[in-house]
């Protein structure tokens, strides 16, 4: 029997990295995953991501439709890889060599640390803009480095600092943006024919739906980093549900407050119309909102550079070989934070038109990779795996993972045809009028490839030398649909 968890120590700076958390430091319940992704959401990033169809020419009913159903989509994957923490113990990416290889996760790694740094660039603009239309110091380089060392030191701290904070700041969200967004309603009414125009905008409501759809997938590559504390007698369901309702809730709320907003002030950016918005409501109360967005902004940028960092270490694990330290998690954070900073330094372009590119991009090379992991833990090997072997170059699943390599560039390739951006209109999303389903055809390709290719996989040795690796080092191998 396992022994009794350990009360885990929140004061200090966090020890663990990328390697396996013992059972004895495995604390909390699933209930956390609500704030945590909650707060994840809950901020003006994901209000301006909602006000893209708008900006399209969508009424208003048409973009909540979208929103709804995107952030549906995308949420099913982010949850079901959270549930994938309490029972390996692992960051994300690490497990991921399973189906990638030891050196092949790092392609997948390079992938998501470069979505990563995009979020924050993002975020970091909206912050520096947030602080200047509160202070009225137009110094946007200077903000930029105050959040950054914020949201860097509460990344240091790490993941127990991170959950605590998120919980503080939901009550702080409800408080504020929770009222206003009931005030709006019934103060600041939206006019019928901008409520709904009598038809639907398909391209806006396609490109909203993406983005919705993006951005709640957004999470998936590091979720279960923000549950591997956790029991590994965590009911997986629980799991779920707790992340899938923090997500949908806080990104479906936000953006369709952002696609409100954006209804109400045509061409105006985000921080723009929450204030005018607000100040319709209670003349002041746009400056107490702003003041309110803030901490969200920030502990945004925290959750996305302790993610990162995970990934930097995985990546170089993976091609060199690294001792998993403190003191290589605090450069790695730092790195990440830096890499924000300068990228927020040296963007220009209108946000909206950049963030919504972004976000269909992160779309199209997310989804392969979501299909092959999930299709792995939950089809093929339900959850089995050799902790050890993992970390391992030479074990059982080897430093290049061909079957997970082949499976996600078979998903980017099926889904070009379908592709519908700016840049780029594959030849089936013209002839159905630029409507985009690349997300489908990469769900289905690259699970299906992994599928077939899976099938020479001997699960039976693999099952067998996991169970032995298990009872040598006492590392619970067994994960999800056997006990």
């Amino acid at each position: 029997m396992d022994a009794a968890p350990a009360a885990p120590r929140t004061a200090a700076i966090e020890v663990k990295s990328i390697d396996y958390v013992p059972l004895d430091e495995r604390t909390g319940k699933p209930t956390s995953l609500f704030p945590l992704w909650f707060m994840s959401n809950a901020n003006l990033t994901t209000l301006a991501s909602g006000m893209v169809g708008v900006a399209m020419g969508a009424d208003f009913l048409t973009s909540v439709l979208a929103v709804l159903l995107g952030a549906a989509v995308g949420t099913v994957f982010t949850a079901f890889h959270s549930a994938q923490g309490p029972q390996l113990g692992l960051p994300q990416m690490i497990q991921s060599r399973a189906q990638f290889g030891y050196r092949g996760v790092a392609v997948i790694c390079l992938v998501v640390i470069a979505s990563i740094v995009g979020f924050n660039i993002f975020n970091q603009i909206l912050a520096a803009d947030v602080i200047v239309a509160v202070t009225g110091v137009d110094a946007p380089l200077l903000w930029y480095a105050v959040v950054t060392i914020l949201a860097l030191t509460l990344a240091i701290f790490g993941y127990h600092w991170i959950h605590r904070t998120q919980k503080w700041l939901t009550w702080l969200f409800l408080a504020t943006f929770g009222l206003f967004s009931i005030l709006a309603i019934f103060l600041v009414p939206l006019s019928p024919q901008t409520l709904w125009s009598g038809d639907i905008n398909w391209p806006a409501f396609l490109v909203q739906f993406g983005a919705a759809s993006a951005y709640a997938l957004g999470w998936a590559p590091y979720v279960s980093d923000y549950s591997r504390y956790l029991p590994p007698q965590t009911s997986p369901a629980k799991a779920s549900f707790y992340t899938y309702s923090g997500v949908f809730v806080g990104a479906s709320w936000l953006m369709i407050l952002g696609a409100y907003v954006a209804s109400l002030f045509a061409d105006v950016d985000p921080i723009e119309a929450v204030r005018r918005a607000a100040d319709e409501i209670v003349p002041g109360l746009g400056f107490v909102l702003l003041v309110a967005a803030l901490p969200a902004l920030v502990t945004v940028i925290t959750v996305n550079i302790y993610a990162a960092a995970l990934e930097v270490i995985t990546t170089l694990d993976s091609l060199r070989g690294v001792r998993a330290t403190r003191r290589l998690r605090v450069i790695a954070c730092a790195v990440v934070a830096a890499s924000g900073f300068l990228g927020a330094a040296l963007s220009s372009g209108a946000f909206l038109a950049n963030f919504s590119s972004f976000l269909v991009v992160l779309l199209y090379v997310l989804v392969p990779w979501t299909s092959v992991n999930l299709v792995d833990y939950y089809f093929v090997r339900r959850g089995t795996y050799a902790v050890t072997q993992i970390f391992d170059a030479r074990g059982l699943y080897g430093a290049w993972g061909w079957r997970g390599l082949t499976a996600y560039a078979a998903g980017i390739v099926a889904m070009v045809p379908f592709v519908s951006t700016v840049w780029y209109v594959g030849p089936v999303a013209a002839m159905l009028g630029g409507i985009d389903i690349a997300l489908f055809a990469g769900l289905i390709v690259s699970g299906g490839v992994y599928v077939l290719l899976g099938r020479s996989l001997d699960l039976s040795a693999e099952r067998a030398l996991a169970e032995t690796d298990s009872e040598r080092t006492g590392i619970r191998a067994v994960a999800f649909g056997r006990r």
